[in-house]
């Protein structure tokens, strides 16, 4: 499964570089102020040689604080703050003295002044860099660990997304090659070779068709129309003329993407409650058009309507928006899901089931076109022939296409 990567804040993607850099430029930036300060207060020059000393002993300080504070950031919350304020305050008092002993030089015979004096005059400028620098310092570090932390989490919701809709997709395989392989089995067992073995290829190349795509991933409406053409082309080995297709859909609606394998479900719900229980069989017509900036895929049927078994599907669906799939089919629910975890509440899911027969299925999502050269380069790794009597999807806009009624 692929994994998302860390993607850190652009300016710490190299944490060594930013530190440095943020030393340079604050303690830099320190300097320049007090270097301004003391000029517009007309002291001598000799008194920027002073300041330096100072800032580099700070600059210095630091390095070694930011040692300590880096083994103190993992430790009890309790332990890391008690900690860090009594290493700071030794730091000050470092600081501090060495402040008080330079000035003590510099104003030698100038200013007499005792090494106290000077030590709590100057204690506030080490107290506000090094305070501020270590505030800054956890702040920067903490804001990269909740950073860090909420990738993870975005990648393990990605991960589990992904899992889910993998554990969906491949619900579909056994539940279709139980009723596709026991066909195969009745027509071996009444010797009758020929089908039993054009029901084989056609099942091998369903399978290759479907199993190079990857579980979750999008294909274009055009993509799954080749699906579901393979797939009728086996089940008219079973149903022969009762079952009769349609599919009408626009040109622009070929190019839009859509979860692999979506429609699949409702064709073979429509062949099992309306072509499957009567002995006339039924018409099964899928339509799709683009509205605006929506897609909107229709699929209808010509059987008796709502049976319980699909009342009984349809009831578990609000039970499983609720987080509890109550039943174990694979239909209607398994749609549902796969629209809930590839676009969230931005689609629309709706059935009816008409009075004097007939059941439909409205499908509307947002409507994504596939960029060329992807679908150009899908294409060309997933195409595979489609069998003999598959039909060729023309495409013309509002023409009905697949049709063997």
């Amino acid at each position: 499964m692929a994994m998302l990567p860390i993607r850190p804040t652009p300016f710490f993607a190299n944490k060594n570089r930013a530190f440095w850099n943020l030393q340079f430029a604050g303690w830099g930036g320190a300097f320049l102020l007090r270097s301004m300060s003391a000029m517009a207060n007309s002291q001598s020059l000799d008194l920027l040689a002073v300041i330096l000393v100072t800032t580099i002993t700070g600059f210095s300080i630091s390095l070694i604080l930011s040692v300590i504070y880096r083994q103190l950031i993992s430790k009890q919350p309790l332990v890391t703050w008690t900690s860090a304020v009594l290493v700071l305050l030794g730091a000050v008092v470092i600081h501090a003295s060495i402040d008080a002993w330079v000035q003590g030089i510099y104003y030698a015979g100038i200013r007499e002044t005792t090494f106290a004096q000077r030590f709590i005059g100057l204690s506030y400028i080490p107290l506000t860099l090094l305070g501020g620098w270590s505030a800054l310092y956890f702040a920067i570090n903490y804001f990269l660990t909740l950073e860090q932390q909420a990738d993870r989490l975005e990648r393990l919701e990605a991960q589990a997304t992904s899992a889910q809709l993998a554990m969906l997709r491949y619900q579909l395989n056994p539940h279709f090659l139980f009723n596709t392989l026991n066909s195969i089995s009745t027509l071996v067992l009444l010797k009758q070779t020929e089908p039993a073995n054009a029901m084989l290829t056609r099942l091998s190349s369903f399978l290759r068709h479907t199993l190079v795509v990857e579980p979750g991933s999008q294909v274009t409406l055009a993509q799954e129309v080749e699906t579901l053409q393979l797939y009728l082309g086996i089940e008219r080995m079973r149903f022969e003329d009762r079952l009769r297709t349609e599919f009408e859909i626009e040109d622009r609606a070929l190019d839009a993407s859509l979860p692999s394998m979506l429609l699949q479900p409702l064709i073979e719900n429509a062949i099992k409650y309306a072509v499957s229980p009567q002995e006339e069989g039924a018409k099964i017509s899928l339509s799709a058009r683009v509205v605006g900036d929506r897609l909107r895929i229709s699929v209808e049927d010509t059987g008796p309507g709502f049976p319980e078994s699909v009342e009984e599907d349809l009831r578990s669906l609000a039970d499983s928006s609720a987080g509890k799939l109550t039943s174990t089919g694979v239909g209607l629910a398994n749609i549902r899901n796969r629209l809930a975890q590839a676009y969230g509440t931005d689609h629309r899911f709706e059935t009816r089931s008409e009075p004097g027969g007939g059941f439909s299925v409205l499908i509307e999502i947002p409507y994504q076109a596939a960029d060329e050269e992807a679908a150009r380069s899908t294409e060309s790794e997933q195409r595979i022939d489609p069998p003999e009597t598959a039909a060729i999807i023309p495409l013309n806009p509002g023409r009905a296409i697949g049709s063997n009624a």
